[in-house]
């Protein structure tokens, strides 16, 4: 565009000849094909297109969908229309004068939102350039929006440069709408006007536009990459022996560790492409369980979701199960079993659960372990499964992580041509896998209510019968339940079978909470600090006393799964070398820890003398000390460290 004013005669009279121009040269194409060399190349190739799709330069409007297609549309493109809103909204006062209009189209050029001028908006509907009008060039030719879309760049159709008459009375400035992260086409935004008032800034105006929707976008989507992961470290701790790999709704890798790449490679290297999972990529949602399903035999699949919509989820490939009969050897995935011994804690309330537990696992009888979420409930169920021999194989199964749909063909298994997908030969579910071991039932209170009778014949009869068949198959298990929900109020409640109830809770375990357990939060943070830390190479960093004071006086609502995340967190983001400062911690614990006070450092001396003085009278004997002090043995090894490292060597 040139610099002279929009409404200057010099202005209108440059556009009057090139219009005459553009006239010309828009009917000798129509006639022979070939377009004077003064045509714009963007405008000359989208002709070339138009005279490809067979369009004549008599079609009158743009077609039209259905009100029920445009609604479908409209749904699936709701991510698109969402980050459009407040530059429609804008457009609606802006360009409410103006002759012109906003409009916002899908990748296949459907427009899904108008705003602005009434008389513009009004116009378009003689051309169908409106709500569900299909604007791409295989349907009304050249013009902004499917020419942009065509082209992939930003774009200006000024009258005459259209392919159909019927729409020349338009000037149109379009720009495509490009993913923020994977840089395909989401949509075009455009601004239509009369071609009389048309102002030469609308092409940047346009540019500016689809920048602000693709910023918007990708703060969301970054926004919904960060919630898919905690729910990704969050499981971590349940899936101790599996690979697991967190995904955007694209099917983009958000995280995965080379192992577990290598490992879905293994199992089926088309599954993979270009940094996404081709199966997620292809299907829509509700799809995504049923394709891994079929297309990854032994894995399973957690959906994320957030305010009802799909935005990712973590694939688990789970260890390859033992053959069944043999009941011998390690757990499932070939891992030894877990012992007791593993589970860290010395404080009173953990050494009563893990007391108790241990007992427990002599018996063989069903267990019901209560808790809230991250306890380490599968911790305590996997050192149940280790406190008998032989163990057999370790089964674990998340009901609510499963699709209502699957949850039966995943425990009970399936006979060939049980549903659309199901495996040639049928497969087994996780109640075989489990024979000779430890069916393990995590959310249990998540199963339908439909599925209970059938859990229950499993337990009462030991067959069990796959989906769609009628042969008993005979197992001999053990069921360790997990529940973060009161099942004896879902009971009064009618959510769950009281038959069920009873025999699943043989025997009962409340985990204690991490808030419960004192000394043991700096145990285990200084547990998994070190394993962050070996894993990063790096040495292990130190906590300053006042940082260990802020840990230890926090809630902890997220119990040790939330302690774990930190501690990678803290391990991540601390200078190799550098301590660990209250500073350092996440804001809620930080918001809970207590300040210091004037003369904090006196207050330091006087805990140093009297945790020396206090190992002096044991004779250096640190239970003794600890004891005299009324603190456990591993805090007063803490504190001593700490001393060290702060006041220099002890006396």
């Amino acid at each position: 565009m040139d610099n002279m004013a929009v409404g200057s005669p010099a202005a209108t009279a440059t556009r009057l000849v090139a219009g005459a121009d553009i006239k010309r040269a828009w009917e000798a194409f129509h006639q022979d094909g070939i377009a004077p060399p003064f045509v714009r190349p963007a405008v000359v190739a989208s002709w070339q297109r138009s005279r490809a799709h067979r369009i004549t330069a008599a079609r009158a409007e743009a077609p039209l969908v259905s009100e029920a297609e445009l609604h479908c549309r409209r749904q699936q493109n709701l991510r698109l229309i969402h980050a459009a809103r407040p530059a429609m909204e804008e457009a609606r006062a802006l360009l409410a004068d103006a002759h012109s209009m906003l409009v916002l189209a899908d990748p296949a050029g459907t427009i899904l939102e108008t705003e602005g001028d009434a008389r513009a908006v009004d116009t378009g509907h003689e051309v169908k350039l409106q709500r569900g009008g299909i604007w791409r060039e295989a349907e009304i030719g050249t013009n902004a929006i499917g020419t942009a879309l065509a082209g992939r760049r930003p774009v200006q159709i000024h009258a005459d440069e259209h392919f159909c008459a019927a729409v020349q009375r338009w000037t149109c400035a379009a720009a495509p709408v490009l993913h923020p992260t994977e840089g395909t086409v989401l949509g075009a935004v455009d601004i239509s006007g009369f071609t009389d008032t048309f102002n030469p800034q609308n092409l940047a105006h346009a540019v500016a536009l689809a920048h602000q929707i693709e910023a918007i976008l990708g703060r969301r989507i970054a926004g919904e990459h960060d919630r898919v992961l905690r729910h990704f470290l969050g499981k971590r701790a349940l899936w101790l022996s599996e690979e697991i790999i967190a995904f955007s709704r694209s099917g983009a890798l958000i995280f995965s560790t080379d192992r577990a790449l290598k490992e879905l490679v293994r199992r089926n290297d088309a599954v993979l492409a270009d940094g996404r999972l081709m199966p997620v990529r292809e299907t829509e949602p509700e799809a995504w369980a049923h394709k891994i399903a079929e297309l990854l035999p032994g894995a399973s699949l957690e959906v994320v979701k957030e305010d009802g919509e799909e935005i990712g989820g973590v694939l688990v490939l789970h260890a390859p199960r033992r053959a069944r009969g043999g009941g011998q050897g390690p757990a499932l995935g070939g891992e030894a079993p877990l012992s007791f011994e593993a589970i860290i804690g010395e404080s009173p309330a953990l050494r009563a659960a893990r007391d108790q537990a241990r007992r427990m696992s002599e018996s063989g009888v069903p267990v019901l372990l209560e808790g809230e979420t991250g306890v380490g409930k599968e911790v305590f169920a996997r050192a149940i499964h280790g406190g008998r021999e032989p163990a057999g194989p370790f089964v674990p199964v998340n009901c609510g992580g499963l699709p209502r749909d699957l949850i039966a063909s995943e425990l009970f298994g399936y006979e060939k041509g049980a549903f659309t997908g199901a495996d040639a030969g049928g497969r087994a579910g996780k109640v075989e896998a489990a024979d000779g071991g430890v069916l393990c039932l995590d959310e249990i209170g998540e199963m339908p209510l439909e599925l209970q009778s059938y859990l229950l014949r499993v337990l009462e009869d030991g067959v069990v019968y796959r989906v769609g068949g009628h042969g008993a198959r005979r197992v001999n298990l053990r069921l360790v339940s997990m529940t973060n929900r009161d099942l004896s109020a879902e009971v009064a409640a009618g959510r769950f079978r009281r038959d069920l109830y009873y025999r699943i809770a043989a025997l009962r375990l409340a985990i204690p909470p991490l808030r419960e357990r004192g000394d043991d939060i700096l145990l285990l943070m200084e547990h998994y600090a070190r394993a962050a830390a070996v894993q990063a190479g790096r040495a292990t960093p130190r906590f300053t006393p006042a940082a260990l004071d802020a840990l230890k006086s926090h809630a902890w609502p997220g119990n040790v799964r939330e302690l774990r995340n930190v501690a990678d967190m803290l391990v991540a983001l601390t200078p190799p070398g550098a301590a660990i400062t209250v500073e350092d911690l996440p804001a809620d614990i930080r918001a809970g820890a207590a300040p210091v006070a004037d003369g904090g450092g006196d207050l330091k001396s006087l805990e140093r003398s009297a945790i020396l003085a206090a190992v002096e009278a044991a004779g250096g004997n640190l239970s003794k000390a600890a004891k005299a002090l009324g603190i456990a043995r591993s805090t007063l090894y803490l504190r001593l460290a700490a001393l060290e490292r702060g006041a220099g060597p002890r006396p």
